[in-house]
């Protein structure tokens, strides 16, 4: 129904306020004049009824000042200017119902009044297609005999006068319609003239200049509101954009640097005759490169599948200690090449899905095992706090720069210029680290000085809408 209605209205916002406003006119000055055309028609009855009554009560009076209704009859000036029109209507009536005294322009059927006391009134139509009329009556005693004056009005007078201000009513209903209309567009014209401008603006901005913010509609609260509004979804897309410009050229320079040792490789070994061992050695290099691009594109996978609103978590309780112990004993080979201790003082229950968990924190030890100080610990620790549960992971190493935080967990970020690290993940371990957090509705972050660097992984105690996260 709703779909059908808009459908109707006109696309112009201009003309839906016009429309609107008309509307909104006609149902005011329709009520308004409803209760004119009432009230007037109810005064014009009321007085036609005080009229008819004092007809009434003036014949009462004549013929109790009068010797007989025969010298009524002969005088017939003494009543015929009490009535003044043609429109009113006078009978006294005898017992038996006949008119001892008429007039009766319209040769109206002879009203049967009911027995009553008092001054009584009805209107009466006539049986053969008489005109309407309001009759006013009453029952007197004269010359020991019972007569019944019934004094009446004819309404078809009435009935025009009221036509003819309906009609009025409705030429200054249809008047004002269309006025409402003509000053509503006008109005809705001009005052939609910011947003148009607010239009303008917008439209003006591309791809080329995500830079620009929407101004000068500072003077309009609404805009206001969503002026800002945009300005913020611009920012995010200015953001976004910068990042994706960012991905692109980090991506093609990551997989650039192993397709160029392929490539430059295989050159070598074509341009002469190669004994099998030295084969078997590119082979064995390109094999390496190949991992590196598979661990590459395996990453960007997950960061996209993670990045998907419907992207779904296998919660379940995990113990956090134990999960620390395989991870020490699965990096125990590269810990031992440079000396480096692994201490596990993590412990609790946490509910969270096991294999992503196990994912972050993989990355967070050899992030530290690949940065940190060698013949140096490396500690592993967790604590709960009233809202949230922390894993932390800390190295002894060179402090990082304080320009480099606030970009460690983007995309093929490093703050060390070198490109290609022996095992490290594509530039893309911390980006997957941030990505895991945001799907259990926590965070990452990260402090770096003269003590060393510590990385902390923060999952709320609750998370509406999903299981509970809880540490014990």
């Amino acid at each position: 129904m709703s779909g059908r209605l808009n459908g109707r209205w006109p696309h112009a916002l201009s003309l839906r306020l016009a429309l609107m406003f008309a509307l909104v006119s006609v149902l005011l000055l329709g009520a308004l004049g409803f209760y004119l055309y009432q009230s007037l028609e109810r005064e014009i009855a009321w007085r036609d009824d005080q009229a008819l009554v004092g007809r009434v009560e003036r014949m009462r009076i004549l013929i109790g000042d009068s010797d007989s209704i025969e010298a009524l009859r002969k005088r017939p000036q003494l009543y015929a200017n009490m009535l003044g029109n043609r429109d009113s209507l006078l009978w006294v009536l005898d017992d038996a119902g006949q008119p001892l005294i008429a007039i009766n322009p319209t040769n109206l059927p002879v009203p049967v009044p009911p027995s009553g006391l008092g001054v009584q009134l009805q209107d009466s139509v006539g049986n053969s297609g008489a005109e309407p009329a309001r009759l006013a009556w009453q029952h007197v005693k004269h010359e020991g005999r019972t007569l019944t004056l019934v004094a009446g009005k004819l309404l078809a007078e009435r009935a025009q006068m009221l036509a003819a201000y309906r009609l009025k009513l409705w030429l200054a209903l249809g008047s004002g319609a269309l006025l409402a209309f003509c000053l509503g567009w006008a109005v809705s014209q001009r005052g939609l003239r910011p947003v148009r401008t607010l239009a303008a603006r917008a439209a003006a901005i591309d791809v080329q200049h995500l830079h620009l913010r929407l101004q000068g509609v500072e003077q309009v609260q609404e805009l206001q509101q969503l002026s800002a509004a945009l300005n913020q979804m611009l920012a995010r897309l200015e953001d976004g954009f910068g990042r994706l410009s960012r991905f692109s050229e980090d991506l093609a320079h990551e997989m650039r640097t192993p397709l160029n040792n392929l490539m430059g490789q295989t050159e070598l070994a074509m341009r002469k005759p190669r004994s099998r061992e030295e084969y078997q050695a590119l082979l064995v290099s390109n094999l390496e490169e190949y991992e590196r691009l598979a661990r590459m594109i395996d990453n960007m996978l997950f960061l996209a599948r993670a990045e998907k609103p419907d992207a779904v978590l296998h919660r379940e309780p995990t113990s956090l200690h134990s999960a620390v112990v395989q991870l020490c004993d699965y990096f125990e080979g590269m810990a031992e090449e440079r000396g480096i201790a692994l201490v596990n003082e993590a412990s609790g229950m946490l509910t969270a899905d096991p294999q992503l968990l196990r994912r972050a924190l993989a990355n967070l030890i050899a992030n530290a095992l690949r940065y940190g100080n060698a013949d140096s610990p490396v500690y592993i620790a967790s604590q709960t706090f009233d809202t949230h549960f922390e894993i932390s992971v800390n190295n002894l190493g060179e402090p990082i720069a304080t320009e480099h935080l606030s970009r460690l967990f983007d995309r093929f970020y490093r703050c060390n210029p070198a490109r290609s690290l022996p095992g490290d993940s594509g530039g893309l371990g911390l980006a997957i680290v941030r990505s895991i957090m945001n799907m259990h509705g926590g965070s990452v972050q990260v402090k770096s000085g003269p003590q060393g660097t510590r990385f902390t992984l923060c999952f709320p105690l609750t998370h509406t809408g999903t299981a509970p996260l809880s540490a014990q």
